[in-house]
């Protein structure tokens, strides 16, 4: 289940396909691959490492890690979605270069959050998880919707560990005033029952946008073009209030793709193509 309040995207399947790569036209339109009808031939899998984290604090999370080479894609889920939104690139993109996903607290295998949390909060678990479990970096951060607040940030506070960032369909901060029906205040509330990961919504989406900086010559983001079929605002406007997040780096291009919120599901050849060309361009001399 996926939920939009206003701009803000809840129960991430996330999906603006925002990739840095080499010098490119400022935007592209893209549209998912046809597949081949015709049987491939894989070579085996990467094998899977599962472990659940201890990062303190009584705090435990629950990491997959498969594949070898460097940097590492670090996959960063929607707001209460799992790992498993990653099931049709995660094995893919660890043919080619180490690659991690994990559960944030409250969500599958990891332990629940205590308090509300914002933006420091969920950056600090990352930082901790990837030390505990000795994640080495540099790292490709690839964020879909929600997740994109987290990388984004993680990425400024760390930018000499990023060598790149995919952003798929993160929200852009349109209306810095939201007006929001007292139903959807209660939802989005840290303690209300179904905010399963505590998150404090709205502090998370501003500290976020807020906090923009360029963090290097490095590649960066990507977004998805709802077109005709946009039933809201923030869908029609999807496109144009995404561009803020271009700042984050010189090399940040734009790239469009026609599919639903959900990318990683929906166009997930073009999420493996633009992460291959970010993680191309990081190990150029």
């Amino acid at each position: 289940m996926m939920v939009r309040i206003g701009r803000l995207a809840i129960l991430g399947a996330a999906v603006t396909l925002v990739a840095c790569a080499a010098p490119v036209a400022p935007q592209s339109v893209r549209q998912p691959p046809m597949r081949s009808s015709q049987p491939a031939s894989h070579s085996p899998r990467p094998l899977v490492a599962v472990e659940d984290v201890d990062i303190g604090g009584g705090q435990t999370l629950h990491l997959e890690c498969s594949g070898d080479g460097s940097p590492t894609v670090l996959l960063e889920s929607g707001a209460e979605a799992g790992i498993n939104q990653w099931d049709k690139v995660f094995a893919d993109l660890a043919e080619t270069s180490r690659t991690c996903r994990y559960d944030r607290a409250g969500i599958g295998a990891s332990s629940p959050p205590s308090g509300c949390r914002g933006l420091s909060q969920l950056t600090g678990d990352l930082s901790k998880l990837l030390t505990a479990a000795d994640v080495p970096g540099p790292y490709v951060l690839v964020a879909t919707s929600g997740g994109g607040f987290i990388a984004a940030e993680f990425a400024r506070e760390h930018a000499v560990d990023v060598a790149g960032i995919v952003l798929l369909d993160v929200p852009g901060l349109s209306d810095p005033q939201p007006s929001f029906p007292p139903e959807l205040v209660e939802r989005l509330a840290c303690e209300h029952p179904l905010n399963i990961e505590r998150l404090d919504y709205l502090g998370v989406e501003r500290d976020a946008w807020d906090r923009r900086a360029d963090i290097g010559d490095i590649p960066a983001i990507v977004s998805n073009d709802y077109g005709d079929n946009a039933v809201a605002p923030e869908e029609a406007e999807n496109v144009e209030a995404q561009r803020g997040w271009l700042v984050l780096s010189p090399r940040s291009t734009q790239v469009l793709v026609t599919s639903g919120h959900d990318i990683p599901n929906f166009a997930s050849d073009v999420v493996a193509e633009e992460v291959s060309k970010v993680l191309e361009h990081a190990n150029e001399p």
